[in-house]
């Protein structure tokens, strides 16, 4: 237990190593995680993002140091939302709503090709599937769930939060045009 430096508030470390069972400190520290506050390994997303994306993301992000699996599939759960609400993309599967979402011309390739990924990793977390090889069933790597969550993070920030910060500037230009008698901007 220990307090925080920046907030003053308690926090709580879990620390991994050695230690000769005397004394109140460990001989060797191999690792400490937080467990106390659990903030998650991602900061909070812009304000410009809807609530209802933001708490998704952040349950994804919190549960991702206990298991990468559900912070995989709290992701995908995100990603359906949104593109079913904002999209009015619904299917009778998010492979295929991504699909759907993937094939639009006005896409960055950046954006479709990270969210195009997320039908592959998502269904590791969805669905027992097995190593063609070895016959063992293949996990969410703690990798490809952050990843997942970094791909929402680009997929806000192009539907959101660019748009509404472009939007503010556009506005701000009008005032000016219009106090100087200027055609605005359409």
């Amino acid at each position: 237990i220990v307090i925080c430096p920046a907030c003053a508030e308690l926090a709580i470390l879990l620390r991994k190593g050695l230690w000769d069972g005397e004394g109140s400190s460990m001989d060797e520290v191999h690792g400490e995680q937080i467990v106390y506050p659990n903030s998650g390994i991602k900061p909070e997303l812009p304000v410009e993002v809807p609530d209802i994306y933001r708490n998704e993301y952040r349950e994804a992000s919190i549960v991702f140091p206990l298991s990468p699996k559900a912070s995989a599939a709290l992701s995908r759960r995100c990603l359906q939302n949104f593109l079913q609400n904002e999209l009015n993309i619904k299917k009778s599967n998010l492979s295929k709503e991504i699909e759907e979402y993937v094939q639009s011309k006005n896409l960055p390739s950046v954006i479709s090709e990270a969210v195009d990924a997320i039908r592959n990793i998502g269904n590791f977390a969805a669905h027992p599937i097995k190593d063609t090889n070895t016959g063992e069933i293949v996990d969410v790597e703690p990798g490809e769930a952050e990843w997942l969550l970094e791909v929402l993070e680009a997929l806000f920030d192009y539907h959101f939060v660019q748009p509404m910060r472009l939007q503010r500037k556009k506005d701000d230009l009008n005032k000016k045009l219009a106090s100087l008698k200027k055609p605005l901007m359409k």
